[in-house]
């Protein structure tokens, strides 16, 4: 069974995205609209631009998938950019269509386009911009609902949610999880606290009535997960590790907590760390594993290694870059001082952070899970997996 990972190719307005996933097991069923699905929430999101409305996202399977079911060879797959049709020359693979009179060269703050062009040493930021857009993460929610798919099959699951939006907090308190859940998925913000969703709506509309943009903070929570998966012998195979680094790859993410996170460095000890219970009997609703906490400050992994417990992340983002109200920057071929330039973009994509979170989280979780319990075919994945149960269980 070999290391589960995948690879994304396809520029904003290129003519597709495409990914390649491999290590999956043979047997998997999949079937478009599941993946679908998740794509579509990914686009609802109040305060999102002009894309969303001409973008209707779909996976066309390509490779690896026999009659609903993986193959154990590479899965690929595609999602195309309706928009396309009106970048054709734009974006052009062909020399003879260059056209340097549609160079972008005011680099925005906050954004790829000078580092990247300073990197890559290029003139137009064009070749920087089209990649290093959050249209990639179409592919990687393909790819976390593949993961889920997955995952659902050993009874682990995904919420999300909005926790603040432009300094605005919601209030959960008294409320189960899966009733924030529900009530986030009814939400056009992903906010389970109404009163709060109101007050965050009208700060989106602030600042678009500026010309300016708002960010917020998400939390991913993953319920059924084992202790076991990640390491604490290798600083790459720690679980926590692996997670911050992929939620911190989604643009404009610029902080990561889990469990307690940084409250955690305010308290006194005994105020931080879960006590360790032990039930000897089985009863409904209670972890096979028998261990467990009443608390979950650690956000479910200790030393790297998931505890049994549901995993628990955040993620912090930054407001988006371009502004329609446009900040200083300097042109990349005068040097004169110059207003950024301004693409097509969004208010707020807050709410699209938690599903896209919750995806790469999949894929982490999904690899982890492999690393511990892989076999060739989900069959044999299914006995891995019951017979370290079946251990846990008479630890």
């Amino acid at each position: 069974m070999g290391r589960l990972k995948f690879l994304t190719a396809g520029e904003s307005h290129g003519k597709m995205l495409t990914v390649i996933i491999e290590g999956l097991p043979a047997g998997i069923e999949l079937r478009p609209e599941d993946i679908n699905r998740e794509l579509k929430r990914r686009q609802i999101s109040y305060g999102c631009g002009a894309r969303m409305t001409i973008e209707s996202d779909e996976v066309e399977f390509t490779a690896g998938l026999r009659w609903g079911k993986t193959m154990g060879s590479p899965l690929s797959f595609s999602i195309a950019n309706k928009d396309w049709v009106n970048w054709q020359k734009k974006m052009s693979i062909n020399k003879e269509d260059e056209d340097q009179s549609i160079w972008v060269t005011r680099p925005r703050p906050g954004h790829a386009d000078l580092a990247g062009a300073l990197k890559y040493d290029q003139k137009d930021v064009r070749n920087i911009l089209e990649r290093s857009s959050a249209r990639e993460t179409a592919a990687r929610v393909a790819v976390g609902a593949v993961c889920k798919i997955f995952l659902r099959e050993f009874n682990i699951y995904f919420y999300s949610y909005v926790i603040a939006i432009g300094g605005i907090k919601a209030d959960y308190s008294g409320m189960s999880l899966k009733e924030i859940g529900a009530k986030a998925e009814n939400s056009e913000l992903r906010c389970a606290d109404e009163m709060a969703e109101i007050r965050m709506k009208t700060r989106i509309d602030e600042a678009r009535q500026k010309g300016d943009t708002v960010g917020g903070v998400v939390e991913i929570v993953v319920t059924g997960v084992p202790p076991g998966l990640g390491s604490h012998v290798h600083w790459d195979r720690k679980l926590d590790g692996r997670i911050a680094q992929s939620l911190m790859s989604i643009q404009a993410v610029k902080g990561v907590e889990i469990g307690l996170g940084f409250e955690s460095a305010a308290r006194f000890g005994s105020q931080v760390h879960d006590e360790i219970f032990y039930s000897p009997h089985e009863k409904e609703g209670a972890p096979l594993w028998r261990f467990f906490r009443k608390t979950n400050n650690a956000g479910g992994i200790e030393g790297g290694i998931s505890n049994g417990e549901p995993l628990v992340v955040r993620c912090a983002m930054k407001p988006i870059s371009t502004l329609m109200q446009p900040l200083k920057s300097v042109d990349l071929l005068t040097k004169k001082a110059v207003e950024a330039t301004v693409e097509r973009s969004d208010v707020c994509r807050v709410p699209s952070l938690a599903v896209i979170g919750e995806a790469v989280v999949a894929f982490e979780v999904a690899r982890a899970f492999l690393e511990k319990f892989g076999g060739d075919s989900l069959q044999e994945v299914y006995s891995n997996y019951a017979h370290y149960l079946e251990r846990l269980k008479n630890f």
